[in-house]
This record gives C-alpha cells, structure tokens and sequence, in this order.
C-alpha cells in the first residue's frame, strides 16, 4: 500500500460512540498510521431531525479518550448540501440523472397494480425518465433520481476484507440522490463528500456492502478516481446474536466511567477480527507496525467481557500509580473524590496495594472508598465464616500486641503478629481474617500487614476496637 491513503470515519449524530463504530475507527487508523496516511472525520449530519450537536460532542470526545484525533478539520456533510444540489443538476445536465415527479403513493399504486399486492419489494418504473421538465415544472414537488445505465447487468469489486462481491443490477432501480426537501440521499452525499476528501480506503462495516453497487456506479458517473472498499464483519454478543446493550453495545463514554483503560479496550477491539498468531496484548506502536486490513477476519467476531476484563486488569497492573490516580479522577465519578484527604504519598501506596486484584477503575477506587472508611460495612457472611465470641480475646490480643509495635511497618509487624500467633497456639490465617474484617469488613484483600501499615497505627487499632464491640454486642 502507498504512502497517500486516506481513510475517513463518518458516523451520524443521532447516537454515542458504540463499540462497533470504536473498532471501525480503530482499524482506520491503524491503517492510516500503517501507511504514513490520513485519518479524517466527517460528522454525517443530514437528518436533520435526528442529528443533535450533544451526539457530535459525544463522539469527538469519546475518539479523544481513545487517544484518536482527526489529520484534519471535521468535515460536517450539511455545509456541502449546496454543492451536492450543484452536482445533481450537472448530472442531470448530462442525462446522468433526471428531476421526478412521482409521489411514494403513485409509484406503490403503480408497483401493486404491475406485479400484485404480494410483491413487497417497490421499485421504481423510471416514469419519468424521459419526461421533458420545464422550469416552471421545477415549481412543484420533485426530487432528483440517478439513472440506472442499461448496459450493465453486474457491479463487481475486490473487497479488501471479503475478497471478490458481485452484486446483480436487477435489485436497483433509479434511486433518489436529491429528496424532495432539497438534502442530499445518503449514497449520493457519500460519494461526493468522499471524493471531496481524497479519500482512498473505505473501510466500514459490512450492513454497507448493499450500498457498495450504488455508489460505484455514482463514481463512475462522475468520474471520480474509485477508491477500495473493505467490509468487516458485525460484532456478536456471547449468545451469536447481535450485540445488545446487556452484553457490551453501550457507549464508549460509558466504558470510560466504568473505568477502562483506552489502550486495553484499544487492544481488545482490534483482536476482535484481527490476529498476530496467539500474542493478545500489543502497544499501539506494535499494532501499527503489524496491522493490516486484508487480515482483519471475515467471520464475525464474538465480544467477550471477561477477556477484555482480564485485559484491562493486565493494563491497570502495569500502569505506575500517580498515573492510574490521574486517570480515575479524570475519567469516573465515584465518591471516593469527593471524601478522601489522603495526601498523595498514600493513595499511591493504597493503589499499588490493590491494582494487582482489580479489573477496572471502577471497581479500584470501590476498594479505595472501604479501606479509606472512616465506617466499616461488614459482609456477613464473611464475619459468620471467620467470627464467633471466641473470637474477642484474641482480638483484644491483637490490639495490644499492635500498641507496643513502635516502627509501624508490614515487617515488624508480620514478626508481631506471627509471635502472637504461636503464643495464642493459633494458625496464622485465624488472626490475619479477623485483622481483615476490622479493617475492610471483608475476608478477601491485600497482604494484611501492608495493610495494617497503610490504614495506619492509631486507625488500625480503633477499627479493631469497633469490631470487637460489635462482637460484645
């Protein structure tokens, strides 16, 4: 491939950033970045109605996450309605196309009438292909429809995802490019904007593939340089069926707030569909070096939450602190950010305790906001495995043996607690779990000496306290 490619992302702003359209973009600009090329945006904005500037923010802002920007300005497809208009009479100038008249109802009228009420598949009869239109004919309703040549009965074209498509002209009919209103059709505006762009690769999803014949014979027309299309495949939920939102069709903002990494979920898409032998994690500078279109897989892909899970757990553990601190407070809302007075000595210590057994940010400051207290919540089911009234004399053993600890480290205190241990003639594991429920009301955490040493001495000790009143009760 050359060094002159130019791919582009067009979405329309009637919705967020979905995690198919992600993966669409990413394989753009892995492309691009592959190949010393440009990656463009062009907000597709011509419905009107349905097209809302929150959905514009939403998704620049969700490609800036992702640490994806425009080469260029965004292009915004309504501006060049008027050059579309333009266009669409030089075409009609040339007999490329033609002004109609007809209403829907009239062509259905018409289709019922020909072909019969079963027949649900209504295609224009080219009524008004050879009508001379006046100007004062332009005066009443009309739109503007390509004409069909008549000398073609196939449009093929080398599928840079799915090899060799062939699509028979028989399914077309003279399709509107121009509507009543004045905008510009969706194939129409495509292949103009496209072409206005200097775009060379076209790479979308494969719901496209039925507009393909369509905006080849609208190039063709034109005379515009064809550019190469690729189709990838849907992603499917685990069930094989279409990706809801239960199993992963949310936004991209979300998986921000829910405390993804942008370079795990970078990496998990783009093995959705792709493959370097078994290797699953790459950086960005890996994925650019090997990626290529004609590798991304025909089949479609299958979303897996627990592997991105795992992903992402494997991209927190490998990221320093202060910087996994910065992007939990630029990315998630959580209360934790509002309640913490920790300096940030101790949150990085904190998060360095607890990075290792989380899958994402979210769940990291959950831990932050229990081991940060002040007020315990006990799970109870973890207090009836590891508690009963027997329980109090040793933990009054404990809280002792905790005050003459003088250098209120995980190492003299291991050696504190582990002496206690063999006094009291008690398996160490009966002494750390109740330390653990004092502490986080949870029998699952961290190494329980580093904890001590990070909740501190004189917190630690009053925890302890509560819990064994609690026990009294």
């Amino acid at each position: 491939m050359n060094n002159k490619i130019r791919v582009r992302f067009a979405p329309s702003p009637t919705g967020h950033l979905h995690i198919g359209g992600l993966r669409t973009v990413i394989f753009n600009w892995l492309l691009a970045r592959r190949n010393n090329g440009k990656f463009l945006l062009r907000i597709e904005d011509t419905d009107l109605e349905r097209s809302k500037p929150e959905f514009v923010d939403s998704i620049v802002a969700s490609l800036k996450w992702m640490g994806i920007t425009p080469d260029e300005d965004i292009v915004i497809q309504s501006a060049r309605v008027p050059e579309h208009r333009r266009i669409a009479k030089e075409l009609v100038a040339q007999g490329k196309a033609y002004y109609c008249f007809c209403t829907q109802e009239q062509v259905i009228e018409r289709h019922k009438k020909k072909f019969g009420e079963a027949d649900i598949y209504i295609k224009y009869d080219g009524a008004c292909r050879e009508r001379k239109t006046t100007e004062a004919d332009l005066l009443d309703p009309h739109v503007i429809r390509f004409a069909l040549p008549t000398n073609l009965s196939s449009i093929s074209w080398k599928d840079l995802v799915r090899d060799d498509i062939s699509s028979e002209t028989d399914q077309l009919d003279d399709f509107i490019i121009i509507r009543s209103d004045g905008m510009s059709m969706y194939n129409f505006a495509v292949v103009l904007d496209d072409n206005y762009m200097g775009i060379t690769h076209i790479i979308r999803g494969e719901e496209h593939v039925s507009n393909t014949p369509k905006q080849i014979l609208l190039y063709n027309a034109l005379d515009y340089v064809l550019p190469l299309f690729g189709h990838v495949s849907m992603i499917l939920g685990p069930s094989g069926n279409k990706l809801s939102k239960r199993d992963g069709a949310t936004s991209v903002l979300e998986y921000k707030q829910m405390g993804y990494m942008p370079d795990a979920l970078f990496n998990y898409l783009v093995r959705l569909g792709w493959a370097h032998g078994d290797q699953e994690k790459f950086s960005r500078i890996e994925l650019i070096d090997l990626f290529s279109i004609e590798a991304v897989s025909k089949k479609a892909a299958i979303f897996d939450q627990t592997k991105l899970d795992w992903l992402n757990g494997v991209y927190i553990r490998q990221e320093a602190a202060q910087d996994i601190w910065k992007r939990m407070v630029e990315d998630i809302v959580h209360p934790i950010f509002k309640e913490i007075t920790w300096d940030d000595t101790k949150i990085y210590a904190a998060i360095d305790l607890y990075k290792e057994r989380v899958k994402t940010l979210k769940e990291l400051a959950a831990e932050l906001l229990i081991l940060y207290g002040p007020t315990v919540i006990y799970v109870e089911q973890d207090m009836a495995q590891w508690l009963t009234p027997n329980t109090v004399e040793p933990l009054e053993a404990i809280v002792e043996a905790l005050q003459n600890v003088s250098e209120f480290k995980s190492a003299e205190i291991n050696a504190t607690i582990k002496e206690l241990a063999k006094t009291l003639n008690l398996k160490l594991v009966n002494l750390a779990q109740p330390i653990r429920l004092a502490l986080v009301g949870k029998s699952s955490s961290p190494g329980v000496f580093e904890l001590l040493e990070l909740v501190g001495k004189e917190e630690s000790i009053k925890r302890l306290k509560n819990l064994i009143m609690y026990l009294k009760q």
